[in-house]
């Protein structure tokens, strides 16, 4: 394996962290809840995909593929803001009781795919015009994977524009510098929290829809990507979109190094040392976020 091959392995695990981690930066950096059930929103989003795909594809053909991504972010988001409703608002400021509560939905959840969908993994056909390879410097690049990245990088757009230039964003990232003074200002911080919480399951329910194109499906598919989410927004910085994005750079093409190297577990393991390592000497990530209320 050459070093082009590494780096675009490297590149394609890092998106797929990036796509699973964005939502969450969103959430953990606006109201500091720690959602354990961050992972089975991944999951609703492949599901919901999985759904789509028996309904749409003898009408539709490939083209079911662009109404699941819409639907895997509205029904996800649809998951989100009820949870907020109904649990997260009252667990404010009592993190480990909002730990324990969106861990315990989590295995909720978890069953009711098994009891929906069944315990063994499912299959999603991936659209005819993402099958085969190109070659690219002597790199085999799938049209999957290279579409999986073409996902991020929309998603980045968007949410950048979102958060950046319209009114709401202004009002997100203002509630997330000092929200004492966001509300002395007029700013319905609850309402910002449940659509900030909608916006972020949103778009775990997108990365879920993205990780149908590279295998099976099943109940425990969040599980396989809660801890690199978490490892990638802490390392980043919380409530950073380029912290957010440096950490999904790091460790996907940290564990793709160190997996040429050795083995997959071995790879995990020295990431994760890597990772408490640095966040011993920074605990607030490669991106701090700078606010005088955080300096009081």
């Amino acid at each position: 394996m050459d070093i082009c091959t590494i780096v675009f392995n490297g590149l394609s695990l890092s998106s797929i962290l990036l796509l699973a981690a964005l939502g969450l930066s969103i959430t953990f950096g606006l109201m500091g809840i720690i959602n354990m059930a961050h992972g089975e929103f991944i999951m609703v989003g492949a599901y919901t995909t999985y759904v789509v795909q028996n309904m749409l594809l003898p009408v539709m053909g490939d083209g079911y593929f662009f109404v699941s991504l819409l639907l895997s972010f509205l029904i996800t988001a649809a998951f989100g803001m009820a949870l907020e409703v109904v649990v997260i608002r009252r667990l404010y400021g009592r993190p480990t009781d909002s730990l324990l509560a969106t861990w315990g939905i989590s295995l909720i959840l978890q069953q009711m795919a098994r009891s929906i969908f069944g315990a063994p993994n499912v299959n999603v056909v991936a659209p005819s015009f993402l099958n085969g390879s190109m070659t690219l410097l002597g790199v085999s690049m799938s049209f999957k994977r290279l579409f999986i990245l073409g996902i991020v990088l929309s998603s980045l757009v968007m949410v950048w524009f979102f958060l950046y230039h319209t009114g709401f964003g202004r009002k997100m990232r203002a509630c997330i510098q000092n929200r004492a003074m966001a509300q002395c200002l007029g700013i319905h911080s609850s309402r910002i929290d449940c659509l900030t919480f909608a916006l972020g399951s949103g778009l775990a329910g997108v990365a879920g829809s993205a990780l149908t194109l590279l295998g099976s499906i099943g109940p425990t598919l969040g599980q396989n990507y809660i801890v690199d989410t978490f490892m990638v927004v802490v390392l980043g910085g919380v409530g950073k979109l380029i912290g957010c994005i440096s950490g999904a750079l790091i460790i996907g093409c940290s564990s793709t190094m160190f997996e040429f190297m050795s083995t997959a577990s071995i790879a995990k393991a020295a990431v994760l040392f890597l990772v408490i390592l640095f966040l011993q000497k920074n605990p607030q990530g490669l991106f701090a976020l700078r606010s005088r209320a955080l300096d009081d």
